[in-house]
């Protein structure tokens, strides 16, 4: 069996792979999702016991669901879409600070799982349950259902009913669930916080009355009913978030702060240090503040601003009190030669300007010691396609700078932390899959264990940085290749904002792999937008994204090609998805001296039709005046009739019909503008098919690519 339908089988390599990890405050367990192997799309619930380093099962889905239906409520299909999650079973859980209870959600039916015993139970509700949470004290679980939100005490009332209360409910008002916007955009995937002592839940309000109305329907199930969804499109209504106080007893405060100019709710925490902690931006997103919220009045104070000309990016995991009581922010350090994204506590630096923080993912360290103040920081250090752990002093006294990194060896490491007990996951090009290693006091305690399937081979990319402007990239040859045999080229692109595809992790090279050994050298580049160098590598696409992003690929393939002379750059194809398929499409549009044929996925062609957060953050809004929209619009670029007939390359466009984050539309249109400019091109149109292409539907278009860019490129 060959890797596409390996790869569709086992989910490229991932089921039965750990994931969804978490760690107890104080240590005394580690909790995470697991398939029972290689071909099980079902997660199920586990725990790591740290005193006796032991796994347990403690829920099996079938077990829970006894033969009845696996079928999603459609919030939660759309959440999973959000966290582009495509496994089965348990999506997701959440637990209580010290991991003794977890709840999670089956096929919209709400349980109750006892981690200390293992028992699990199922909590009668008042409908189809979404994201539920237990309180601190692990008595009640929230959930939401029907757009509304409520708590279940875990029982029945003496009627047979649900022993659950209303916290919030209105028609056509969604409670407690992250908008669109926000899940896509900002990843904030939930909508509520419990308070501390559990009395009280701080709550999203979602009105989406102003924004607009877009329907999709798949037409190869013209029976189906069309699907509306709610779009906040480039320069249109987003939806009115709001939050609110509610007390389990029915008390009712609204949060204050200037709405009309700081729309965006980007972040929530809660600790019992301090009250909430939200993070608000603009439209524009060049401005926004940190605010501490009095959780009796609901009044707001600005804790401090964040700003920036092209646009500000917080950290992950911050804003956040620390034990000391100061406030952890993410923010840039662009002074003095400096040029790195830190952390600060209370306007104090607490990490070193040679690292890239990338986020807080814990804290770690025995109460009452010289630790109990450290924080756990993934970071990385010089080499972007890299990524390490730090522990990061933050406690009151220490050192301005301390930061200190966890293990040795290269690769990219992630990890969470509570208590003394540290879990390590570790990728790497000289192994397959994540290594999770479980860490007490620092020894060695045990490991969780990976069930997924060894990929038949070990691609070894060569990495490397090229031009002036160091752009990471890599270069794959086939398995077999004899030096001196020039080979067409295939560059894999993404180059949008937010994501890297230059890492050192090896399951990011098994799929191109398979490509170079059809026959071409695999070129992949991380051109400026992207992250892992400094932040002026990053905003440097502040509206001209086009043009920086695809000058930077065209330097990097030339300047790999003077390094590796088996590279034919007369024979050059290129492939994408998303993102990356709007630059494959870009590229023989714009490029064709460079590119000849392409390969372009679920593509953004008209920056109008996409979201509004995403899309005015790097080109500002569509009513400005400037021609940004036109200039970066494929659709535009398509309309102009070729010069020549070698300047017409091909295109093969795939696109799922029922995506709802990048549109049908898009593709369509681009095609419709494609036939009337007479440039050629073929389409594949994907039914059932969201943004995504689950179910190894992308492993199963690889065949097909692979003959179209061979028949393209003439070999």
């Amino acid at each position: 069996m060959e890797y596409p339908e390996l790869a569709a089988r086992t989910r490229r390599f991932s089921y039965g792979a750990p994931r969804a990890v978490s760690v107890a405050a104080d240590g005394s367990r580690v909790v995470f999702l697991r398939s029972s192997g290689p071909e099980d799309p079902v997660d199920r619930l586990y725990t790591f016991e740290v005193d006796s380093g032991r796994e347990r099962l403690i829920a099996e889905p079938a077990d829970l669901l006894s033969g009845r239906s696996a079928d999603l409520p459609p919030e939660e299909r759309a959440l999973r879409e959000r966290l582009r999650l495509s496994a089965g079973g348990i999506g997701s859980y959440a637990i209580d600070p010290d991991a003794r209870i977890a709840a999670f959600a089956l096929s919209g039916r709400l349980f109750r799982a006892d981690l200390v015993s293992g028992t699990v139970a199922e909590i009668p509700t008042a409908g189809p349950v979404i994201d539920p949470r237990p309180d601190p004290g692990g008595s009640k679980i929230a959930y939401v259902t029907s757009g509304a939100l409520r708590v279940a005490s875990g029982g029945l009332a003496g009627d047979g009913e649900p022993a659950d209360a209303l916290i919030a409910g209105e028609d056509g008002i969604g409670w407690g669930l992250a908008e669109f916007i926000a899940a896509e955009e900002f990843g904030r995937y939930r909508g509520y916080w419990w308070a501390p002592d559990g009395q009280s839940l701080l709550a999203a309000r979602v009105d989406e009355s102003r924004v607009p109305r877009w329907t999709l329907h798949d037409p190869a199930d013209p029976a189906a009913a069309p699907n509306v969804v709610n779009y906040p499109y480039a320069g249109s209504a987003n939806a009115e978030v709001t939050l609110h106080l509610l007390d389990l007893d029915g008390g009712w405060v609204d949060v204050h702060w200037d709405r009309e100019i700081y729309p965006y709710l980007v972040s929530v925490s809660w600790s019992e240090v301090g009250g909430p902690l939200i993070t608000v931006l603009r439209r524009l997103q060049q401005h926004g503040l940190v605010l501490a919220v009095d959780p009796r009045t609901g009044e707001t104070q600005v804790h401090a601003e964040l700003a920036d000309p092209r646009w500000v990016e917080p950290i992950p995991g911050t804003p956040a009190y620390l034990s000391d009581g100061r406030v952890l922010i993410g923010g840039e350090l662009a002074h003095d030669g400096y040029d790195a994204r830190c952390l600060f506590a209370d306007g104090t630096l607490l990490t070193p300007p040679n690292l890239y923080v990338r986020r807080v993912c814990g804290r770690i360290g025995a109460p009452d010691t010289q630790h109990s103040g450290e924080l756990l920081v993934e970071a990385s250090e010089g080499e972007p396609s890299e990524q390490y752990l730090y522990r990061v002093t933050a406690h009151a006294g220490a050192p301005i700078v301390d930061a200190h990194r966890i293990g040795t060896g290269s690769g990219w490491f992630t990890g969470f932390g509570g208590g003394q007990t540290l879990v390590v996951g570790a990728l790497g090009l000289d192994h397959s899959g994540a290594q999770w290693t479980v860490y007490r006091d620092d020894e060695k305690i045990g490991e969780l264990t990976n069930l997924a399937a060894t990929p038949p081979y070990a691609p070894r990319p060569v990495l490397e940085r090229v031009t002036d402007r160091r752009l990471p990239t890599g270069v794959l040859y086939p398995r077999n290749h004899v030096a001196g045999r020039r080979l067409p080229v295939l560059v894999d692109i993404y180059g949008g904002p937010g994501h890297q595809e230059v890492l050192s992790v090896r399951s990011r090279w098994l799929e191109r792999q398979w490509w170079a050994d059809a026959g071409f050298v695999v070129v992949v580049a991380d051109n400026r937008g992207t992250p892992g160098v400094a932040p002026s590598f990053e905003k440097v696409i502040h509206r001209r994204m086009a043009d920086v992003v695809l000058g930077d690929q065209v330097d990097a393939l030339r300047a790999l090609a003077d390094k590796h002379p088996d590279l034919d750059l007369s024979r050059v194809g290129i492939k994408g998805w998303s993102f990356g398929g709007y630059l494959s499409a870009l590229a023989v549009l714009r490029r064709p001296d460079v590119y000849h044929a392409a390969v372009v996925g679920a593509p953004v062609t008209d920056w109008q039709l996409y979201d509004t957060a995403y899309t005015e953050r790097y080109l500002g809004l569509p009513s400005d005046g400037s021609d940004v929209y036109a200039h970066h619009s494929l659709i535009e670029a398509a309309a102009e009739a070729p010069v020549g007939p070698l300047d017409a390359r091909p295109m093969l466009l795939i696109h799922g019909l029922v995506d709802d984050n990048v549109v049908a539309a898009h593709t369509l249109r681009l095609s419709a503008a494609l036939l009337a400019s007479g440039r050629p091109h073929s389409m594949i149109p994907l039914t059932g098919a969201t943004h995504m292409a689950a179910g190894g539907l992308a492993e199963r278009l690889l065949r097909l690519e692979l003959e179209f860019l061979r028949g393209a490129l003439g070999g």
